[in-house]
Protein backbone atom coordinates (compact mmCIF):
# COMPACT_ATOMS: atom_id res chain seq x y z
CA UNK A 1 0.00 0.00 0.00
CA UNK A 2 1.43 3.68 -0.84
CA UNK A 3 1.45 6.30 1.23
CA UNK A 4 0.59 9.50 -0.54
CA UNK A 5 0.11 12.86 1.07
CA UNK A 6 -3.63 14.51 0.94
CA UNK A 7 -2.53 17.78 -1.20
CA UNK A 8 -1.27 15.46 -3.59
CA UNK A 9 -4.65 12.76 -3.38
CA UNK A 10 -6.32 15.73 -4.46
CA UNK A 11 -4.28 17.56 -6.59
CA UNK A 12 -3.95 13.92 -8.82
CA UNK A 13 -7.38 11.80 -7.92
CA UNK A 14 -8.65 11.01 -11.10
CA UNK A 15 -5.31 9.54 -11.66
CA UNK A 16 -5.14 7.77 -8.53
CA UNK A 17 -8.31 6.10 -9.31
CA UNK A 18 -7.33 4.91 -11.70
CA UNK A 19 -5.03 2.94 -10.27
CA UNK A 20 -7.78 2.43 -7.82
CA UNK A 21 -9.47 0.62 -10.40
CA UNK A 22 -6.56 -1.58 -11.19
CA UNK A 23 -6.32 -2.72 -7.47
CA UNK A 24 -3.57 -0.44 -6.31
CA UNK A 25 -4.21 0.66 -2.29
CA UNK A 26 -3.41 3.92 -1.09
CA UNK A 27 -2.81 5.27 2.55
CA UNK A 28 -3.79 9.00 2.23
CA UNK A 29 -1.59 10.98 5.04
CA UNK A 30 -2.04 14.44 6.73
CA UNK A 31 1.20 16.12 7.86
CA UNK A 32 3.08 12.07 7.68
CA UNK A 33 -0.12 11.15 9.65
CA UNK A 34 -2.66 8.23 8.02
CA UNK A 35 -5.67 9.21 8.19
CA UNK A 36 -7.65 7.37 5.32
CA UNK A 37 -7.64 4.49 2.93
CA UNK A 38 -7.96 4.72 -0.47
CA UNK A 39 -9.01 0.86 -1.82
CA UNK A 40 -10.94 -1.15 -4.57
CA UNK A 41 -14.15 -1.77 -4.14
CA UNK A 42 -14.65 -5.22 -3.62
CA UNK A 43 -16.60 -7.31 -6.67
CA UNK A 44 -18.76 -8.49 -4.27
CA UNK A 45 -19.95 -5.11 -3.13
CA UNK A 46 -20.68 -3.63 -6.07
CA UNK A 47 -24.32 -4.22 -7.58
CA UNK A 48 -25.52 -3.71 -11.31
CA UNK A 49 -27.90 -1.03 -12.07
CA UNK A 50 -30.74 -3.53 -11.90
CA UNK A 51 -29.98 -4.07 -8.26
CA UNK A 52 -29.81 -0.66 -7.25
CA UNK A 53 -33.11 0.42 -9.28
CA UNK A 54 -34.69 -2.62 -7.21
CA UNK A 55 -33.16 -1.52 -4.11
CA UNK A 56 -34.36 2.34 -4.82
CA UNK A 57 -38.24 0.83 -5.37
CA UNK A 58 -38.29 -0.89 -1.96
CA UNK A 59 -37.07 1.59 -0.14
CA UNK A 60 -39.65 4.30 -1.01
CA UNK A 61 -42.52 1.68 -0.15
CA UNK A 62 -43.59 3.12 2.89
CA UNK A 63 -40.45 5.10 3.76
CA UNK A 64 -42.21 8.03 5.63
CA UNK A 65 -40.64 11.16 6.93
CA UNK A 66 -42.75 12.98 9.44
CA UNK A 67 -45.70 11.31 8.17
CA UNK A 68 -45.21 11.84 4.82
CA UNK A 69 -44.43 9.50 1.94
CA UNK A 70 -41.82 10.16 -0.63
CA UNK A 71 -44.69 11.17 -3.02
CA UNK A 72 -45.99 13.70 -0.59
CA UNK A 73 -42.50 15.28 -0.47
CA UNK A 74 -41.69 15.18 -3.79
CA UNK A 75 -45.31 17.32 -4.59
CA UNK A 76 -44.74 19.51 -2.13
CA UNK A 77 -41.28 20.56 -2.74
CA UNK A 78 -42.62 21.68 -6.54
CA UNK A 79 -44.97 23.52 -5.46
CA UNK A 80 -42.41 26.14 -4.20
Amino acid sequence: MSAIGSYEAKTHLPQILKKVEKGERFTITRHGVPIAELVPVSAARRKTPEELIKEVHRLKKGLKLKGLSIKELINEGRRF
